[in-house]
């Protein structure tokens, strides 16, 4: 049992950083509420013990200060039908503060968007004192932005006493499944890495070379190994200054006696659109003028057989353009490759951003062990860096 979950929240009032950068479509609505769902349970808890909770989130990057696409006011309504109660709102720091100090157990207040004040993403001190201040407790429960050392994720803890922070139920589960997978795995461990480019995965390539038994490499930085091995790949998508990385990292492969699976084929485009002309082409063999943007059918066998039998798996980024439908069989067929190890036993970690994107979009969410709500955070924990979000509560 966690810390969180034997304290008792009666008469708290709980300040709780959660992530509830949701996406919106143009009429205000969210189009994927899983962030908000992960939080529930840790809201429910405070509530269900009698205590009080004021939320803090950001959503999206507002440049200049306030701008109403970016305002937390668009979650009132469906955060109200999910409590179940009607949730209060502040749109400003004064605002909140005046409100918080009324709050009756039972109520939750959202306080608008974070980050229309550049003291948050500057980890501003004193900001940070008067975000503390709303509450007697602070709770952590924004997996998906621990990564930052921003004032609402890492620096207000220090204004409230050891005993009375804590990291909520998502913050737990996220460290779980990431401890999980790296540090006692179940054999055959199988890393799926896709996405678009090399440098955005280096170190965590690197850091799986010395755990996994199989590590199977898609997305757009499979161009960039194809062109390591002389590979002729057309107009697709290379990092010409990676090839030398790439190159090492298939030697490191072989060295460690990990099985590295490069792509055989891929579906290839005559230009970046759904509607594009589309062939098939060995990965070596890409004619000029054509880029590829999913796996081939070659590969996606290739990578179907691979990822079965598997008993620890983790992916990591999507195979192809998944956003286009005419070149999402990749992603697919990965995402049904996972759900079918799984029911037979595996334990499945799906990284966040567009994996976890992509897992929601097919289909796939309740047949995977766990989907991080974290992309950046993931990747950097697993890389063995430091969370300031993570390391402020102790």
């Amino acid at each position: 049992m966690s810390r969180f979950d034997s304290f008792n929240f009666a008469g708290r009032r709980a300040v709780v950083r959660v992530d509830f950068n949701v996406p919106l479509d143009r009429d205000f609505r969210i189009t994927d509420d899983t962030r908000i769902r992960a939080a529930v349970p840790t809201i429910n808890k405070i509530l269900n013990d009698g205590g009080s909770v004021v939320l803090l989130s950001h959503l999206g990057r507002p440049k200049n200060g306030p701008a109403d696409k970016y305002s937390l006011r668009h979650l009132v309504a469906p955060l109200s039908q999910t409590f179940g109660r009607p949730v209060q709102f502040a749109s400003t720091l004064d605002e909140a503060t005046h409100k918080a100090a009324g709050l009756q157990p039972g109520q939750i207040l959202l306080v608008e968007n974070l980050r229309f004040h550049s003291q948050e993403e500057a980890g501003d001190p004193t900001f940070a004192q008067q975000l503390a201040s709303l509450g007697d407790v602070y709770v952590n429960d924004a997996f998906g932005t621990a990564h930052r050392a921003h004032a609402s994720t890492a620096v207000m803890a220090q204004y409230f006493p050891a005993e009375s922070r804590f990291r909520g139920y998502v913050m737990d589960a996220e460290i779980e499944a990431a401890r999980r997978v790296l540090e006692n795995p179940e054999r055959p461990y199988v890393a799926v890495m896709g996405g678009a480019k090399v440098s955005d995965k280096i170190l965590l390539i690197e850091r799986l070379l010395d755990k996994v038994d199989v590590l199977l490499i898609g997305g757009g930085m499979a161009y960039t190994f194809a062109k390591a091995e002389y590979g002729q790949v057309g107009d697709s998508l290379v990092e010409d200054d990676k090839l030398d990385l790439a190159r090492a990292l298939i030697q490191k492969a072989k060295d460690r006696g990990v099985r590295l699976v490069l792509p055989v084929d891929s579906v290839i485009a005559d230009r970046f659109a759904n509607d594009a002309n589309t062939d098939v082409a060995h990965n070596h063999h890409i004619a000029k003028g054509w880029m590829g943007l999913d796996l081939g059918p070659d590969a996606r066998e290739q990578f179907t057989k691979a990822i079965a039998g598997a008993r620890t798996i983790l992916w990591n980024g999507p195979m192809g353009v998944f956003e286009f439908p005419n070149f999402a069989l990749g992603t697919k067929a990965v995402a049904d490759a996972i759900a079918r190890a799984t029911e037979a036993g595996a334990y499945s970690l799906i990284g966040g951003g567009d994996s976890a994107a992509a897992i929601n979009q097919l289909g796939y969410a309740d047949r995977v062990s766990y989907i991080s709500t974290g992309g950046g955070a993931l990747l950097e924990y697993m890389e063995g860096r430091t969370l300031p979000g993570v390391a402020a509560i102790g």
